[in-house]
């Protein structure tokens, strides 16, 4: 069915609800797995640009996917990493053309139409501008950056 699954992460304790739920169908399918996080902060942006080192942020999220991608190797599956800098709807969806994955699957906040329109949604903008088919898993609100 699925062959190649991209799962965007965000370094939070919202990331533990897909990881929880994509390793059956995952399993299922023996699809790849490829985990993608794009660090959108100033010295990720401009990181080339500014040919500026890689920043604390960005050596702790590459240590997380490290992480993640020798724990699930270790359950027996197929898995590698990309992180990446700019605009993650942007990046995500390149990476999705480019890796020819057949499924995203995220994990989302819940916000509401104010809480969409004031902190954008990455979820959404994913949604609205590919073909791919998408597993959405809704998170707890009470979910907090851990890094």
């Amino acid at each position: 069915m699925y062959k190649k699954i991209l799962i965007p992460l965000e370094n939070s304790t919202t990331d533990k609800v897909i990881l929880n739920h994509i390793q059956d169908l995952a399993r299922l399918c023996q699809a790849k797995l490829l985990f993608v996080h794009v660090a959108d902060g100033f010295m990720a942006r401009n990181q080339d640009s500014l040919n500026l080192v890689e920043s604390e942020e960005m050596r702790v999220d590459r240590e997380y996917l490290e992480g993640q991608v020798a724990a699930f190797k270790a359950e027996g599956f197929e898995a590698a990493f990309m992180l990446l800098c700019g605009e993650p709807s942007e990046k995500i969806l390149q990476v999705v053309e480019s890796e020819k994955c057949d499924l995203i699957a995220m994990a989302t906040h819940g916000h509401r139409f104010l809480g969409d329109l004031v902190l954008g949604s990455v979820a959404e903008k994913i949604r609205h501008r590919t073909a791919v088919p998408i597993l959405m898993v809704r998170a707890p609100l009470d979910n907090k950056k851990t890094a």
